[in-house]
């Protein structure tokens, strides 16, 4: 058995795709599925059901994914753990887009739980100058939309966030449990500084754009989350937000945007062909939190 088997079949078990699983794995579909029937020959079990259609584990398929995934995890340690013999201390730059947004500290913490002598430096930055800094080799990970990202930059998505509003709680909004986005046409909205979050503000655009409006924006620009909420408690304006980036403050609520319901998708963010052993197991932690927290299926939470 070999360990590249194993991350075939783990990527054929997540995607049940064998072109996707390819893609995945830069490699030529016919010889990911030889290299997964090898596995299966050797030992002499069926992991997977195959049909003209589909592609499904077997039970056996199923428990042998969760002692896959342990067994790279352990080796992408142990690896790590061998690095040390060459530096005091491997680091690793991670760009964050702002602090209140979630899912990238939660990465964070799962990486720094397995790789506890992995240093890791984190800098606030926006989307279009983390993609700067990680084709200039001074960041090494970044978190943020994919759609802009140059092909000097390598991405997976690992997060569909609910978009959604933050408005004050005496809002005609807040009495909601979800707000219609051809209702946004009435209010002013909040929008983060262009060149800090282009991505975003054309998300947001685009979404308003599919029920036939272009928002109206209020006369002034915020540079965080934080500095944002306060702005919507203090003045008569609304802020498209998702989800992970809402925290609980006095005076103002969230709630989802529906018809249509939009999801922002949060990719992590790596240079091209960079395939050094602290980007692997950030990019592996991400995969295993998208995984357990069910990101990539999210569920939208109404106020009732």
């Amino acid at each position: 058995m070999e360990l590249r088997q194993l991350r075939y079949f783990i990527a054929l078990a997540e995607e049940l795709h064998f072109g996707k699983a390819a893609a995945k794995e830069h490699i030529v579909q016919s010889a990911l599925s030889q290299q997964v029937q090898r596995l299966e020959r050797e030992l002499g079990v069926l992991l997977l059901e195959r049909t003209t259609h589909s592609v499904q584990l077997t039970l056996v398929g199923s428990a042998f994914l969760v002692e896959a995934r342990a067994v790279l995890a352990q080796v992408d340690r142990a690896m790590m753990t061998a690095q040390l013999g060459t530096c005091a201390a491997p680091g690793l730059r991670v760009g964050l887009v702002d602090a209140s947004h979630e899912s990238m500290p939660r990465i964070l913490s799962e990486l720094e739980a397995r790789y506890p002598f992995l240093e890791v430096h984190e800098t606030e930055v926006g989307v279009p100058e983390q993609l700067k800094l990680l084709i200039d080799g001074r960041l090494d990970v970044g978190i943020g939309r994919a759609s802009l990202a140059p092909p000097e930059v390598a991405s997976e998505l690992v997060r569909l966030d609910t978009l959604g509003v933050v408005v004050p709680e005496v809002h005609r909004f807040a009495a909601l449990p979800a707000v219609p986005v051809a209702a946004l046409a009435e209010e002013p909205l909040l929008m983060a500084e262009k060149y800090r979050a282009p991505d975003f503000c054309e998300f947001v655009n685009e979404v308003c754009r599919s029920v036939g409006f272009v928002p109206t924006l209020y006369r002034g620009t915020v540079d965080s989350i934080r500095a944002a909420v306060s702005r919507v408690v203090r003045s008569r304006c609304v802020l498209c937000t998702p989800a992970s980036c809402v925290r609980p403050v006095p005076g103002v609520v969230w709630r989802p945007l529906v018809e249509p319901v939009s999801r922002y998708p949060w990719s992590v963010l790596w240079r091209a062909g960079d395939r050094s052993e602290p980007v692997r197991a950030l990019v592996n932690c991400a995969r295993s939190v998208s995984r357990e927290l069910g990101w990539l299926n999210p569920t939208i939470q109404v106020a009732t």
